[in-house]
């Protein structure tokens, strides 16, 4: 008992004395004034991510800078070009023709040229948003002549969408093509491209959905009378027994 007592009073000894207060501050204190140099070493670091950023910015604007005067020698101003290449406006040309499908009308003017297609003031691959199947018909009388690089095909075309818009001008560049030569005529009539298609939408009618559409037939009427119902029941010829077979004796009598 007394060596215990011995080791208990030694830890409590030690225990006092590291519970002194006056020095533990003090590197406390050291501690924290040795962080302020690291402090004082970090914005440099800032500085330069700063700067790398600044380096990205002016990189990529340089860039920009020097995209933009390719894309401005791309980008030509058609509706000049047009009024150069027309003079006097799409009436005063020699080759004039006129396309129409359902509600869309096309004006054509052919002229030798490279095989380019403005159609209002606008690449016919852009205003026809690159539609493979549009950009066939436009072409198709053309190619079916073989003249896709002999001629620039100019084009004002308005009202429809721009299906029929595209299969107006095929007409259009057709008929086009009859004044530029007949003999024209027996390969693109072989085609079918000189036929005007006369189809149209049909008009919606009145009480229905659409034209031709109607709405559901909400109630299946009975043929047959609650009298035919009695009088089948009393000869017993479908078999009826209660109630619940009315309904199959008025599908019996219906077919």
């Amino acid at each position: 008992m007394a060596i215990s007592l011995s080791s208990l009073t030694s830890s409590f000894s030690s225990l006092t004395f590291s519970l002194n207060p006056s020095s533990k501050p003090q590197s406390l204190s050291f501690s924290r004034h040795s962080t302020l140099p690291i402090s004082i070493v970090a914005p440099p670091k800032i500085k330069s991510s700063s700067a790398a950023a600044s380096t990205i910015v002016a990189s990529s604007s340089s860039s920009a800078v020097l995209a933009s005067p390719v894309e401005a020698a791309e980008t030509v101003d058609l509706a000049k070009y047009v009024k150069s290449r027309l003079p006097g406006g799409f009436a005063a040309q020699n080759i004039i023709a006129t396309g129409r499908r359902k509600c869309a009308i096309a004006r054509v003017v052919l002229q030798e040229g490279t095989g380019k297609f403005i159609i209002n003031n606008r690449v016919a691959k852009e205003y026809l948003q690159g539609h493979p199947l549009w950009l066939q018909y436009i072409k198709m009388p053309l190619v079916t002549l073989g003249y896709e690089s002999s001629y620039d095909v100019f084009v004002k075309a308005h009202g429809g969408g721009l299906s029929g818009q595209a299969q107006a001008i095929c007409l259009g560049v057709a008929r086009a093509l009859l004044k530029v030569s007949e003999d024209h005529r027996p390969p693109l009539r072989k085609e079918g491209l000189l036929t005007r298609n006369s189809k149209v939408v049909e008009r919606k009618k009145a009480g229905l959905k659409k034209a031709r559409k109607a709405p559901q037939y909400s109630k299946r009427k009975a043929l047959v009378s609650w009298m035919d119902v009695s009088q089948l029941m009393m000869c017993g010829g479908l078999g009826i027994k209660d109630l619940t077979d009315w309904n199959r004796a008025i599908v019996y009598k219906l077919f």
